[in-house]
């Protein structure tokens, strides 16, 4: 023997790493625990992954970052008044 075999669980891991799995530690309480269990399941599903996926970046996906210039632009404009009056405000005696 030339070293150390492979435990069973070093074994399955390796093969889940190899499958594109990557193994996730969270900490919830323990009434969310089976939820989190069924979405993990969902996500791993082959018949379900799609809509699970679809599910959860409509609702909990960062909102794009988008540039204060394309904010601007993209905002309502109609009833505003952008013409300021050049009013130079009250004398003040210094």
């Amino acid at each position: 023997m030339t070293g150390k075999a492979k435990s069973p669980v070093a074994s399955h891991r390796a093969r889940r790493q190899r499958q594109g799995f990557v193994r996730v530690e969270v900490n919830v309480r323990r009434e969310d625990a089976p939820l989190v269990r069924q979405v993990a399941s969902a996500l791993s599903d082959p018949v379900r992954q799609a809509e699970a996926r679809a599910v959860l970046r409509q609702r909990f996906a960062e909102p794009s970052h988008v540039s204060l210039k394309a904010l601007l632009a993209s905002a309502p404009l109609d009833g505003i008044e952008l013409d300021r009056s050049r009013d130079p405000g009250r004398d003040v005696d210094l």
